[in-house]
This record gives structure tokens, C-alpha cells and sequence, in this order.
């Protein structure tokens, strides 16, 4: 993993996750040890409404700290309820954090290459709807990360379970001076909480 990425996960480490947010947690925790147990891909969708925030930093950080603590087999998407753009705020604190991050298209929806480790696949980011043919369609989770498009999808199709795990959303920050502060804030955040997800999954 890269050098200021492990850096950034170290102190990651020492932030601790409330109790409430725990119990939040939790029903994700078991989700994903059973599908240890039972030997089966782990595949995460992270959903909020506009794929362009929340979702993304969701994706890239769960995907990260899979890795991190040695979970095999874990897959993490992400999707909207409508297709919009990666905010480049999020791409910029990310790399700020210690992820290198390729820019592959200039078009009006570009794609990412955000990569964790010289030597690991890269995550490919771009906004897309959740249903969208680049994420499974069978076999996964949905992970609900703003109200929104909690309360405008009561239903996934194709999901497995669904898990309401909610962020605030940076962008009420966007053109204030506190916006570089509070994007950083909101990605520690869900760093913290996909920490304490993957610390707590038991390999055998």
C-alpha cells in the first residue's frame, strides 16, 4: 500500500466509532461473515442519490480497508438514483490522503483510476445509476449512504440485504471556506467506519 496512504489509515485507526454508529454497523459486520463462511464473493453496492459524493468515497475506502486487513473475495461498486459526475473535491482529498488517482475520459462524466497499492487493480470510478450494467444485478448488498435515495428506493433489484448506513453530505460545504475541511472530515469519517467493518470480520 502506498506510504502516505498507510499514514493516513494509521491515524485512521485511533478515531473511535460511537456506539450508536456501531449498532449501525453491525448488521453489515454479519452480512459479510457469512458470506466468509459460506465461501462466497462479497459484493457491496453503495447507493446514494446523485453518485457523486458519498457513494464514492464509500466504494473506495470499503474496497481499501478489505485489503488492508486481508478480506478476500470483496467487490464494492457504486451507483446513484440518477447518473451525475465524481465531484472533483472528492478526487483531490483522496489523493491529498494517499490514493494516486488517473483521470481516464474528459467527457462530461469522466472516468477514475483510483489505485491504493502499485501493485492492486485499480477502482474505476464514474457516476452511474445502481442498476447500471457495470455493477451485479444478483448476489450483493446495498448500502443506502444518504436519505435521499433511501426513502426513493425502498426497493434494489437484485439485492441480497439492504443496509441504511447515512452520511451527511459534503456538498452543502461547496464554494464555503470550509469546504476543503469538511470534504476531508466526511472521507475520515466513512475511512473510519469501513475500519472498523473490516477489523471486525473474522478470517479462519
Amino acid at each position: 500500500m502506498f506510504q502516505n496512504l498507510t499514514t493516513t489509515i494509521k491515524n485512521i485507526s485511533k478515531t473511535s466509532v460511537s456506539k450508536e454508529r456501531k449498532d449501525v454497523l453491525q448488521p453489515l459486520i454479519a452480512y459479510i461473515q457469512t458470506k466468509i463462511a459460506s465461501h462466497q464473493p462479497i459484493r457491496l453496492n453503495f447507493i446514494c442519490t446523485h453518485n457523486s459524493r458519498r457513494s464514492h468515497l464509500s466504494q473506495i475506502w470499503a474496497q481499501t480497508m478489505a485489503f488492508h486487513f486481508g478480506i478476500k473475495n470483496v467487490f464494492c461498486y457504486s451507483g446513484g438514483t440518477e447518473a451525475t459526475a465524481m465531484f472533483p473535491k472528492v478526487g483531490e482529498i483522496l489523493t491529498k490522503q494517499g490514493f494516486q488517482i488517473q483521470q481516464l475520459s474528459n467527457n462530461t462524466n469522466p472516468v477514475y483510476a483510483v489505485k491504493y497499492d502499485e501493485n492492486e487493480a485499480a477502482i474505476i470510478c464514474f457516476s452511474k445509476t445502481f442498476d447500471d450494467a457495470f455493477n451485479p444485478n444478483s448476489e450483493f448488498a446495498a448500502i443506502m449512504t444518504c436519505s435521499s435515495a433511501d426513502e426513493a428506493c425502498p426497493f434494489i433489484s437484485g439485492a441480497e440485504k439492504r443496509f441504511p448506513i447515512r452520511y451527511d453530505d459534503p456538498k452543502a460545504f461547496d464554494g464555503t471556506n470550509v469546504m476543503d475541511a469538511k470534504y476531508t472530515e466526511r472521507s475520515l469519517e466513512i475511512a473510519s467506519e469501513m475500519s472498523y467493518v473490516f477489523s471486525n470480520i473474522k478470517i479462519k
